[in-house]
């Protein structure tokens, strides 16, 4: 399947920002299960530069910095991405225990797993808690095969939390989150994360777009589509899992990967620095546009 994406995100200031820098995790992956084909971006007004290159995780990234005073702020990423990812689930996995315990005893720089044990430890947004240790150990019984009990794990968040945008913001904490069982997907993946590091097991974030469906009869909206978020655990000798707790699915062909690292704050879309500007609003629009004929879906965002 190969997809058009566009994302455009607009700025308004209540006074005159003097500088601003900027840096976006905008361009979409490569790996083996999707590639990027095409990638621009367009600021308006139009920065002093724009530098491209790749952050610690390996997600391309670009840096732009404007110097000239502006009270609106428009940037518009435009791809085209070819997606092969089919739902990637060993039909067998080895049980949860082992798997924690070879991470514990990784060689750091030996072994071929050492760059999936980063993803072991608390991060600034999935710091370490008891609590996620409680909740995820009814999910990881003694014996149960790693898989499994990840998708029970996955099954259970989409159970027991409700998806409600009015309920969190982009710093609300996973230890709120479970209390409150509400949230975004962006909530949902931080809180599966914590719950599988606080086992020992590694499990990153990955940001990305999500193709949505409209109701029975009615036209695809523009800007209806929206930043998605979720979860892959690593498993040694299969790799790494991507799993969907917002909507209870192992992703496939509809899920299109933007980016990766250790939570949200790694792949943030757009973050940086600005002098002046007061108060400000900002508006996202994500359109994602199916280039060749698709199956119908209905999934959360």
């Amino acid at each position: 399947m190969i997809y058009k994406i566009e994302h455009v995100t607009r700025y308004a200031y209540s006074r005159p920002v003097g500088l601003s820098f900027q840096i976006a995790h905008l361009r979409p992956r490569d790996d083996d299960e999707q590639t990027c084909l095409s990638n621009s971006l367009l600021v308006d007004p139009a920065p002093e530069r724009i530098d491209r290159g790749q952050d610690y995780f390996g997600n391309e990234l670009a840096r732009f910095e404007l110097v000239s005073p502006h009270k609106t702020l428009s940037i518009t990423a435009t791809s085209e991405v070819d997606v092969k990812r089919i739902q990637n689930l060993p039909e067998k996995s080895e049980k949860w225990e082992p798997v924690r315990q070879f991470f514990a005893e990784t060689r750091w720089g030996q072994d071929v797993d050492s760059a999936a044990a980063e993803f072991l430890f608390p991060s600034p947004l999935v710091p370490y808690a008891p609590a996620l240790r409680e909740y995820a150990s009814a999910s990881f019984a003694p014996g149960m095969q790693i898989a499994a009990a990840a998708l029970d794990l996955m099954t259970r968040i989409h159970k027991d939390f409700e998806f409600d945008p009015t309920a969190t913001h982009v710093t609300t904490s996973v230890e709120t989150v479970l209390e409150i069982r509400r949230g975004v997907c962006q909530d949902f993946a931080h809180l599966m994360i914590g719950c599988l590091r606080a086992l020992g097991l590694p499990a990153r974030y990955v940001s990305g777009y999500l193709l949505t469906e409209p109701p029975p009869g009615q036209s695809r909206l523009i800007g209806a589509d929206a930043s998605h978020a979720w979860v892959a655990l690593y498993i040694p000798g299969h790799g790494w899992l991507a799993l969907d707790p917002t909507n209870n699915v192992v992703p496939g062909d509809k899920h299109i990967m933007l980016a990766w690292g250790r939570d949200f704050g790694d792949v943030s879309p757009l973050r940086g620095v600005i002098l002046g500007g007061g108060e400000h609003e900002v508006d996202v629009g994500v359109t994602v546009t199916p280039m060749e004929p698709k199956e119908a879906t209905d999934l959360t965002v």
